[in-house]
């Protein structure tokens, strides 16, 4: 018998991680060593290790802005002035000692109003909708949790990261983790559509090129 053929979208999007030091995020997240430590944290834009080091644990949102204006206009600004702008149009709401946010309606029209994309916050995006978009062309932010990274057995909740979907097989959602460990999880992983609800709390950002006018 003839195997059904696999039906597989692969969009070629460049990796970014949250930290500039792809290579040191098991490190960082293992506390082995501090952020700020990252040699590496001058070319974020932030003035200061330790502004690097605070805004560094947020940025998954900002890393995944930033592999889609890589795909799609072949440049991207550094992470601490995409940050700043998101401040400004009130995605991050920024404390003293925490950031809410990434909130997704804000950031989304910020995207179209500053970058030219479509961007759409979409508060309720099922993995079939999710499929659809990505196989049409489209990037997709997700929320998810972070243990999606070592596919973590039983997490605490759904949701609280965001990742970057990139592509899709019959079997599998393929994406770039922002947080994701080396060689292993952080670029064009590929997520088992069984396993993905397991992580995924339904909602998340669609990004795209406009059509021509």
């Amino acid at each position: 018998m003839t195997a059904p053929s696999e039906t597989a979208v692969l969009h070629h999007v460049p990796y970014y991680a949250q930290w500039e030091s792809a290579d040191l995020v098991p490190a960082i997240i293992g506390r082995e060593i501090d952020a700020a430590d990252d040699p590496l944290w001058q070319k974020s834009g932030a003035d200061s290790a330790e502004e690097y080091a605070f805004w560094s644990w947020r940025l998954c949102g900002v890393a995944c802005l930033r592999m889609a204006l890589d795909h799609w206009r072949g440049t991207t600004p550094t992470a601490l002035s995409l940050a700043a702008d998101c401040v400004a149009a009130g995605a991050y709401v920024r404390h003293e000692d925490r950031v809410d946010g990434l909130i997704y309606a804000p950031f989304a029209a910020y995207v179209r109003q500053r970058w030219g994309l479509r961007a759409e916050s979409r508060p309720e995006l099922t993995t079939g909708q999710v499929r659809d978009e990505v196989t049409a062309g489209a990037l997709v932010m997700l929320s998810v949790h972070a243990s999606i990274r070592d596919l973590g057995a039983a997490p605490p909740r759904r949701g609280g990261h965001l990742v970057l979907a990139v592509g899709v097989t019959d079997e599998a959602i393929v994406v770039h983790n922002p947080s994701g460990f080396p060689g292993v999880s952080q670029r064009f992983t590929h997520i088992p559509w069984s396993e993905l609800d397991r992580f995924y709390a339904g909602r998340g950002v669609v990004l795209a090129e406009r059509p021509p006018s």
